[in-house]
Order: C-alpha cells, then structure tokens, then sequence
C-alpha cells in the first residue's frame, strides 16, 4: 500500500510541548479548557464530589468553547461511585424532531462537505441551519446526574456559567483560528454573527495588549443561564425559554417543537461491558460509540503480541472490522436500535468517585445556528444520520441519533481509568489505543497519552504518528493505504483525549498536550 505525509509546519522542526500529568490525592478535574476545569476544581474544592464538579464544568464549557459543545447540544456520561457501587450510564444523546420529513433532505450529486462523507443533501439542510437542529438534551442529562449523585445545590453549580456567558470567552489566537475557519457561515447567521463576529471581522488581540485579553460576551446566554440555575431546566423543557427557542427555530424553517422539548428523556442504563484481556471496559450501550468499540475488542486475541508491528497492526485490524460492524448494522433502524468540534471532561474526587462526560454540538460551531432569544448555539444533530434511505441509520423523525462520542471506564488491576475524547469518528481509535496500550504495554496514564498514535476512523488512510517505530509503520503500510502526521493544534490529526485514573488511593489527570487549551486542573491549586 502507499504511505503519503500529512505536511505540517511542525514536520519541519519538532515543537517541544508537555503538559506532565497531574497528581494528587486530591480531586482532578481534566478538560479542553482550563478555565472550565478550574471551575470544577473550585468545587471540588468548596465540598462537591465529582459529579457536581461535572455538572459545573459542563455548563462552564458551553461558554468557553461554544463551537464544540453547549445547553444547545447532546451527552452521555458514566459514573463510578467510589464505594464499592456497580457504574452507572447516564444517555442524554440527541433525538429528532416529530415534525422531519425525510422527503425534505433529497439528495444531489456530490459528497457532503461534512466529516462523515455522506453523500450531499440539498443546501446542507442536514448539517448547517436551523433545520439541522435535534433535541438539545446537554441540560436535562447535567440534570439528571446532578438529581441521581450531585451533593451541592444545583444554583451552586450554573451560576458560575452565568458569569462567564456575561463577562464573555476569552479571544486568542486559538479563538481566532477557530472563529476564522467558520467565519462565512457565522457571518450569515445573526446570532453567530452578534456572538462571534461583532465586528463583522475575526475578532483578534489587540495589537498593543494592556494585559487584559478581549472577550466575547452573551447576554442572552447569560440570561438563559441564569434561568435555569434559578429554576432548573423546567424553563427550557416546558417554559418559556423553551418556547423561545422554537420560536427562533421555527421562523428559520427548523422542525423543533415545544412537544419536543416536553417529552424527552435522560435514559439511565446498565453499561455494556467489554472483558479485555484480564481487565474490564466500560461504555454505554447502544447508539453511541460503546458497541463499536466492544466490537474492536472482540477481534483482539486473549494475550498481547510481544512485537509492537504485530500488536499495532492487529489494532488497525480490529478497528477495521469494527467500523463495517457499525456502517452496515448500527442505527435506529438496525442491531443496536434504542428503544424508541465535541466536549470531553473526566473529573476524579478525593473519595474515588469518577466520572468521563462527553458533551457536543456534533460539527463545529454545530448547525452554525444561535438562537437569537435565547444565546443558544445550536446543534446539527441531523448530521448523524445517513440520508440514504437505505441506510440503518436513515433520517427518521423522533428516533435517536448515532452518535461517535465513546466515554469508557476501566477497571482491573487495582486502577479505575475513566477516559473519552473529542474528534468525532477518531474519538473511538483514540480511546481504544489509550486504555489498550495500558493493559498490553503495562503504561500508566501519562505514558499512555504520550505513546505515538494511530487513527483509524473509516477514512481513505490509515493515520499513522510519524514516531512510530519504522518496523510498525511498515507492517501497516503493508496492509493499509497510510498517511504520516504528527500531533499539531490546529487541525489536529488525532482526537483530544482527557482522562484520569485512581490507584491506592492517589488520582491523575492527563490530556492531550497539543491542545492549546486542555489541562487537568487539581482543588489542592484553586
């Protein structure tokens, strides 16, 4: 097979970026944002558990990285009590509207300019607008959680968020870049426009710095934030923010309706679970990336290769039989049917409670959509469904989406590891090197997320870290059409993987270094 070379300006001279990981007995909270994390550590820190500081962070991270995630987007989360208590899995992803026809996403030539390579849909109606938007669920599954094993009051716990919608995120170069690379689409929106665009330009740092960075402020999303930390989610399910927000959508040609709002529900499920050689793996089951991943473990013999080629390549073969098991048999419509750009934190308490929560607007920027009444950026859900008709994961009104975000645990050995990751279909190869790489090389968790990288995502290549040592790359250019890349901040060729681990009493936080943003954040530094 060919190999080609992903070029980047960092192929040229190595950039020398670490971020160690984070130790303490203390509670970590792990995050692509370090303002986020820090707002869950000073929770940790004021006497929640890790569930509250999820909650916090959570809410925080809809501020400060909008374009990935938001009360405008959808979740899935797992916890592990601490105490001895079975884990739990908490299903807060995406339905779709009542009101969708799929007569109204006819296809037309040409590929989709989206990640998934679904074939296009006239006028990207299934990826950008207000007729991309399913059911925002982010805040009733915080709810949820929050009802299910928070400790502080829930007020405590928004109220932090309201703050920062008002006061605004904070714009630097990885702000610009990120707002830049949408910047046409949000332009056309009014609502992004008013958020991101406020100058109708790419907002920059100012030249002549006065020590202070710029800041985008939403007031609407401040008043939004408000509401809920006041009221809890009643206003947005069946009050009046809610009855803004399909307004909004509604005017824009969108399918959301107030009924359904009303009725959807946080499903509070028993995780599937993965033995793997000698340790156990924990997802939510079901239309995510749980069962995919199960999938990728299954094709792995019981005992470790000891050349690292042929523990590599066996990897890659895994996970190409796991991504045909998913295209051809996962959906509403097929095996793994439910019964009716992306955001990931892991926080650890002082008291071995964890918990890895995933949160997302799916693409960038999601539907590239805020609701002008509410401050809402909004998600493009309908971008998780095949518009094939043919598909098992066809358009379909009020079903669940499929989606790729993948939160595991592992436990075994005396450790609890509780990862994820952001980066759509390259969160799942991510999370499955990571906690295989633990087991079958004995890594601890900061050696494990500096180990060079493959991804495998159902792509043309297969994307191999240029570290990689020759003999593995070549065993997988033997086999697989390959492209070489190294980790770089934007775009990133791998997923951005946050994680921690408890063993004998001591926590760790890590995250993926090349971030610009992520840091495991610990109450014992706030």
């Amino acid at each position: 097979m060919t190999r080609a070379i992903v070029h980047s300006p960092s192929l040229s001279r190595r950039r020398s970026v670490t971020k160690p990981a984070y130790h303490s007995k203390g509670g970590i909270v792990v995050s692509q944002n370090r303002v986020a994390a820090t707002i869950g550590a000073e929770i940790l820190k004021a006497g929640g558990n890790a569930v509250d500081a999820a909650v916090a962070t959570g809410f925080a991270m809809g501020v400060m990285e909008p374009w990935m995630s938001g009360v405008g987007g959808v979740g899935l989360a797992l916890v592990s009590p601490g105490d001895g208590a079975a884990i739990d899995a908490f299903d807060f992803g995406g339905v779709s509207p009542k009101a969708i026809d799929p007569a109204d996403f006819p296809l037309v030539e040409g590929a989709a300019s989206e990640m998934f390579g679904w074939p296009s849909v006239k006028g990207d109606r299934n990826i950008k607008g207000a007729c991309a938007v399913v059911t925002p669920s982010q805040p009733a599954g915080l709810a949820a959680l929050h009802k299910a094993y928070g400790r502080m009051p829930w007020k405590d716990l928004v109220t932090p968020a309201v703050a920062l919608a008002r006061d605004g995120l904070y714009v630097d170069w990885y702000a610009t870049v990120c707002i830049a690379g949408a910047f046409a689409d949000l332009l056309a929106d009014p609502g992004s426009q008013g958020w991101f665009l406020p100058a109708r330009v790419p907002p920059v740092q100012p030249l002549h710095n006065t020590g202070r960075l710029a800041r985008l402020p939403n007031p609407k999303l401040a008043e939004t934030l408000a509401a809920l930390a006041a009221e809890g989610t009643e206003p947005l399910y069946r009050g009046e923010i809610g009855a803004a927000l399909v307004a909004d959508i509604g005017r824009d040609g969108g399918y959301l309706s107030r009924e359904d709002l009303a009725d959807y529900t946080v499903r509070r499920v028993k995780p599937q679970t993965i033995p793997y050689r000698g340790r156990e793996i924990h997802v939510i089951p079901e239309l995510n990336g749980g069962p995919t991943l199960a999938v990728a473990y299954s094709q792995l013999p019981a005992n470790a290769p000891i050349d690292d080629a042929e523990l590599f390549l066996g990897y890659v073969d895994a996970l190409d039989a796991a991504w045909k098991h998913r295209f051809t048999k996962m959906g509403h419509g097929g095996e793994h049917r439910a019964p009716t750009s992306t955001t990931h934190f892991s926080v650890v308490d002082r008291n071995g409670m964890a918990i890895t929560l995933t949160q997302t607007l799916l693409s960038i920027f999601g539907a590239r959509y805020v609701s002008p009444t509410t401050g809402m950026a909004m998600n493009n859900g309908m971008n998780w469904f095949d518009p094939r008709p043919s598909s098992p994961n066809h358009i379909a009104p009020g079903v669940r989406t499929l989606g790729n975000f993948c939160p595991a645990i592992m436990t075994g050995g005396g450790e609890t590891v509780a990862i994820g990751g952001a980066g759509g279909r390259k969160i799942i190869p991510a999370v499955f090197q990571i906690l295989a790489l633990m087991n079958d090389r004995g890594l601890d968790l900061e050696r494990a997320f500096m180990a060079p990288r493959l991804d495998h995502s159902a792509g043309a290549s297969i994307v191999v870290d240029m570290r990689l040592a020759e003999a593995v790359k070549a065993a997988i250019a033997g086999k697989y059409k390959t492209a070489e890349a190294l980790p770089n901040p934007s775009p990133y060729p791998f997923t951005i993987a946050s994680a921690i681990s408890r063993k004998n009493g001591m926590n760790c936080g890590m995250t993926d270094m090349d971030h610009p943003w992520s840091e495991a954040v610990g109450e014992d530094e706030v």
